[in-house]
């Protein structure tokens, strides 16, 4: 596992960056109408709640750079379950990680995760590349079809494997923008769709967290049988509000959360 905590996440990004060329040209675009550095917020990785590649097997990365557990979150209508995670320096990323219940999910889809997951070497979870590592099964695209009928998120797990589904920027820590709507605005002035589901600012002052994102690039994708372009990555930017002892507020809003979920789903 990475020892080092700035390289795993210049890992992360480079190869997000990879299947989200967005994402690049919306931080060179908040670059220069803004200047200064951009935060990242948080990132967000996805898996299933099997043994072999489970919530906590994606944490121990992170619990080893010091990182400590925060928060933890249920969506049920989507059968998923999340935890955050904070570190100690309070300039490092949080992280949201998330699991597939696949227990409550139909036997169809429960036999083919358990099949994509049977594929894996049981020690590519260890490995320092690991979050970052992308797919280690074989899928068909009719596969992932008959998962995203299903679990929007089952398929975009199958297809993409393991790597950041998102980053953050932290609005907090820009200088010239400082409120979602005006980030929404930037976007859609150039070009970028806006996540709307649930609105296009999840979240209000009042719950501490205020969030939008990009609609997902999309990339290709090599499958068994054909290489098919599909929803992949996105960008999202996140305002914090104070809590009355004046820290900022460090956790996730639920409800918000499950929009935001919905960012890789084409079909919405």
């Amino acid at each position: 596992m990475h020892t080092d905590r700035d390289t795993l996440f210049r890992h992360l990004w480079d190869n997000y960056c990879e299947v989200t060329p967005s994402a690049q040209d919306i931080h060179r675009l908040l670059d220069d109408t803004q200047g200064g550095e951009i935060v990242n917020d948080h990132i967000a990785l996805r898996t299933f709640n099997i043994e072999k590649v489970n919530l906590d097997k994606l944490a121990a990365h992170f619990l080893a750079l010091g990182y400590h557990e925060g928060g933890d979150y249920h969506f049920d209508a989507k059968k998923l379950y999340a935890k955050h995670y904070e570190h100690p320096d309070p300039t490092a990323p949080k992280v949201f990680i998330s699991e597939l219940l696949v227990d409550q999910c139909s036997g169809s889809l429960q036999s083919i995760v358990e099949g994509l997951v049977s594929q894996m070497d049981p020690t590519a979870v260890t490995r320092d590349d690991f979050l970052y590592s992308g797919r280690h099964w074989d899928v068909d695209h009719a596969t992932y079809q008959t998962l995203l009928e299903e679990s929007e998120y089952a398929a975009w797990v199958a297809a993409w494997g393991y790597r950041a589904n998102h980053f953050t920027v932290s609005i907090n820590h820009l200088s010239r923008f400082k409120t979602v709507a005006e980030i929404n605005q930037t976007l859609k002035d150039n070009g970028y769709r806006v996540n709307s589901s649930g609105g296009e600012i999840k979240g209000s002052p009042q719950e501490l967290l205020e969030q939008s994102s990009t609609m997902a690039d999309r990339a290709d994708v090599r499958f068994t049988d054909q290489t098919a372009a599909i929803p992949s990555c996105f960008y999202e930017f996140a305002r914090r509000y104070a809590k009355p002892d004046g820290e900022l507020y460090s956790g996730f809003v639920a409800a918000s959360a499950d929009k935001i979920f919905e960012s890789t789903d084409s079909r919405t």
